[in-house]
């Protein structure tokens, strides 16, 4: 078997070391660096946090290959997702999967697509989807408002500080500057490849829209309880006007998923969404930037391969 290695900011060879001695990997050739081809290799070993993993999606849904994610970044909350809390856990599911008893799931990807690129030619996916050129994939979870300014902010914090409570340090100071903006957000359903019209769900002053492809986002938030990979719907979370000082005694409620109970939250399932702004704001998505509203939001249904425990 040959198995790659994808080394994150942060990581090095030594990180690898444990996966090369595992007992059942004594046979396995190793290369660096992300393949040119699916017949170059037959696994791919990522470390590094939901940022690293972003930056690699569209290489990896080419290749189609199995991947297993290390958790080594600031924010893990991919690896999180598939139950992958730590390196031991990511080295374990590793020894089972070349022992021949290892768990590969397809799950989905969520896709980006800038409004004024839509309407471009499509390239069509192994599994059937349209996906728009210059469209980016995200693993968790795509945010506008509140979120995103957020996750501007901490991305100039020190890596050491972003990795222990970064996120949510900034969230509580932003709280208090931010305020609610504009925002119309529709969705529509497709079915027997015809496109329904589109449903305003919301179209009012709204701190946050988050668009979930797994329930965890900024460090163990459970934004989207609910969210699954394998149920080809987005998870939609909206919180509408609230005072910032409820709001910052509602942030604790967001780490066990409680927050669906506040009146101000509207939360749904689609297939597609679309958020249009009066003024373009920043759209963020596992941490990185992304592009600028108004977007468009669906998912790649069963676009990626990967080894869990």
């Amino acid at each position: 078997m040959r198995a790659t290695a994808i080394l994150g900011l942060g990581c090095s060879s030594r990180d690898l070391k444990p996966f090369q001695a595992d007992k059942n990997s004594s046979k396995v050739e190793w290369l660096i660096g992300m393949p040119a081809s699916g017949e170059e290799c037959d696994v791919i070993l990522l470390f590094g946090g939901d940022g690293t993993v972003h930056r690699h999606l569209g290489p990896l849904v080419r290749l189609g290959l199995p991947v297993l994610v290390v958790p080594a970044g600031s924010g893990n909350d991919f690896a999180h997702s598939l139950g992958l809390r730590s390196m031991r856990d990511s080295l374990a599911a590793w020894s089972k999967f070349c022992g021949g008893a290892g768990d590969v799931r397809s799950i989905d990807l969520g896709i980006i697509s800038a409004v004024e690129n839509a309407g471009g030619a499509p390239s069509t996916t192994a599994q059937g989807r349209s996906v728009p050129h210059g469209a980016r994939y995200f693993c968790c979870v795509a945010g506008v408002g509140l979120d995103g300014e957020v996750t501007r902010r901490a991305n100039r914090l020190p890596r050491w500080l972003r990795r222990h409570g970064g996120y949510l340090l900034t969230l509580a100071a932003t709280i208090f500057t931010f305020s609610p903006l504009p925002m119309k957000v529709m969705s529509r359903a497709e079915g027997d490849g015809k496109l329904a019209s589109w449903t305003t769900r919301s179209d009012s002053l709204s701190l946050i829209a988050a668009f979930a492809n797994t329930p965890f986002c900024g460090g163990g938030m459970k934004i989207a309880p609910q969210a699954k990979m394998e149920d080809g719907l987005l998870d939609v979370c909206i919180v509408g006007s609230v005072d910032r000082f409820r709001l910052l005694r509602l942030i604790p409620t967001v780490y066990s998923g409680k927050h669906l109970n506040v009146p101000e939250v509207q939360y749904f399932h689609t297939e597609v969404a679309r958020v249009e702004t009066e003024q373009p704001l920043d759209v963020y998505a596992d941490g990185e930037y992304v592009c600028r509203t108004p977007v468009e939001l669906a998912l790649h249904r069963a676009a990626m391969k990967v080894i869990t425990l």
